[in-house]
């Protein structure tokens, strides 16, 4: 792996893991949204219901559905709705999953079709009881996306697959527009939010993923108000952009229910602009830093050609 890049020294008064209580009470203004609204937002949530087809962006009620959708842009969630992994973070079922649907990649692409979407995010729940954790139904979706939905853009937003390099390369040789793996936190904090991930396998898992398509856009994402350290936080920075990462989001933790990990802080627009200012100078292609950020948010402009 690449010896990290130095990290820049900039200036800051109040640390990430300031206020050391959890916040109580009602969210800051700015993590306040309008209901989403908007023709293109209608027909899309019309032509969802009738196509019987599950996105991220309802299940995880993201605040950024009506952009996403007035845009045109959607993330869809593949192999079931069953996770093998607890991460502390997320409100997704976990279980013991049962099978594979081998059509669910033309279906979805005859949907996309249909629906007529400029820029698709696949995505799926953890399948670590698959060989290849889904690889071979990611690749088949891309494959069926590209024939029948040429000008859609695709990205593809993967779990570790365990280390399993052959899977990822099934994936690779589909060549999606864009792959994201999200390391979601610093490393001291991995125990608690992604307990059964590997920090260092996420990044070899990046680094390897553009060794295999140069041409294809790497993407990360992280959340930020879990109890983080500033330098820890610059210090994954620094690690991805030691992994030829080309894309960062950065955005608020959200607890979804009482039952997973509690908002340690709420960080202000300011700093987020003071984080994508620093993420640029690392040389990030594209940085998203905002309190609403979410891993698909602006997707559509983060394709290579329109980097």
């Amino acid at each position: 792996m690449a010896t990290p890049l130095p990290l820049p020294i900039v200036p800051r008064t109040v640390p990430l893991s300031a206020c050391a209580p959890a916040p109580r009470g009602n969210r800051p203004s700015w993590l306040k949204v309008r209901f989403p609204q908007g023709p293109n937002y209608t027909e899309l949530r019309t032509l969802m219901r009738e196509q019987k087809l599950h996105t991220i962006c309802e299940e995880a009620m993201c605040p950024n559905i009506g952009e996403c959708w007035e845009n045109r842009t959607a993330t869809f969630l593949i192999l079931g709705e069953v996770c093998t992994r607890n991460c502390g973070f997320c409100s997704v079922t976990t279980g013991r999953p049962t099978g594979v649907d081998l059509d669910e990649p033309r279906r979805l692409a005859e949907a996309v079709e249909r629906i007529g979407l400029r820029h698709i995010v696949i995505t799926s729940v953890t399948r670590d009881d698959l060989p290849d954790g889904g690889a071979a139904i990611f690749a088949e979706t891309i494959r069926q996306l590209r024939e029948r939905v040429p000008g859609c853009g695709i990205e593809v937003l993967t779990p570790d697959f365990q280390g399993n390099w052959d899977a990822l390369e099934t994936v690779m040789n589909a060549r999606p527009d864009i792959f994201n793996h999200n390391m979601e936190t610093v490393p001291r904090l991995y125990g608690r939010v992604r307990p059964k991930a590997i920090y260092k396998q996420s990044l070899e898992l990046l680094k390897r993923a553009k060794d295999l398509a140069p041409e294809v856009a790497s993407k990360s994402g992280l959340m930020v108000g879990l109890g983080e350290e500033r330098e820890e936080l610059l210090q994954v920075f620094a690690d991805l952009r030691a992994s030829d990462v080309d894309v960062l989001t950065v955005g608020q933790y959200l607890r979804p229910t009482m039952k997973h990990l509690p908002v340690e802080r709420y960080v202000d627009p300011e700093e987020f602009a003071e984080l994508k200012t620093v993420a640029n100078d690392l040389g990030f292609r594209h940085v998203e830093s905002g309190p609403l950020v979410r891993s698909s948010y602006h997707a559509h402009e983060q394709v290579p050609s329109r980097l």
